[in-house]
């Protein structure tokens, strides 16, 4: 992943765009396929069954998606007004893959910050959370990675991140505790530092 910094000229000139690419072609898709016939016959399933023979491209198409994010510009704007409440982007929805079972963990973000100098456009709220999802996760590093990257590249007074999210390889084996849901934060500056904005922030999610 790279992040390049860019400013418009003219009447937007005040707005900043941070460009961020992904490195294509990491997932070799012919090699996934020939990983998930495999598997398939580790598991006594015949792969070249009517019913199976597209099943090997059809796995290593999902996977390769959710585990691709797509660029995007993050396009933040002055604060001419100075805002300094809470912006929160509530139950931003958010699936992801447990590095452990290679199973999806599904729920919703709620994503919010402290304005410095700078205000954000609201939809990249969304795609942070994305960008980040796209992986073999779990789910504590995930909060932790968007909130770091929000106070590294917005510079806010403090972010707020809690994920809460239901895991399959929780539900639907071992345990099997079907209905469960994993709650995690990760706080920086005010809103980490500051019991009322700490309050606050917890207030608005829901999270208690």
């Amino acid at each position: 992943m790279t992040v390049n910094e860019m400013s418009e000229t003219g009447p937007a000139a005040q707005a900043r765009h941070l460009s961020v690419v992904h490195s294509a072609g990491a997932v070799d898709l012919r090699a996934a396929e020939r990983a998930v016939r495999d598997l398939l016959t580790a598991l006594g399933k015949d792969p070249v069954s009517e019913h199976l023979q597209d099943t090997p491209r059809r796995v290593a198409e999902a996977y390769a998606e959710m585990l691709r994010p797509r660029d995007f510009q993050l396009t933040t704007f002055p604060n001419d007004e100075g805002y300094d409440e809470l912006v929160l982007a509530k139950s931003i929805p958010v699936q992801s893959l447990c590095e452990h079972h290679m199973l999806p963990f599904h729920g919703v973000a709620h994503v919010g910050y402290l304005p410095g100098e700078r205000i954000l456009g609201l939809s990249k709220l969304a795609r942070v959370v994305e960008m980040f999802a796209r992986d073999l996760q779990v789910q504590e590093r995930l909060t932790k990675q968007v909130a770091d990257w929000l106070q590294e590249h917005l510079q806010p007074k403090g972010v707020g991140v809690v994920i809460e999210a239901e895991h399959l390889c929780m539900t639907l084996r071992g345990v099997r505790a079907a209905g469960a849901v994993t709650v995690t934060s990760a706080l920086h500056g005010s809103i980490r530092s500051e019991p009322s904005t700490r309050q606050e922030f917890f207030s608005l999610t829901g999270v208690r």
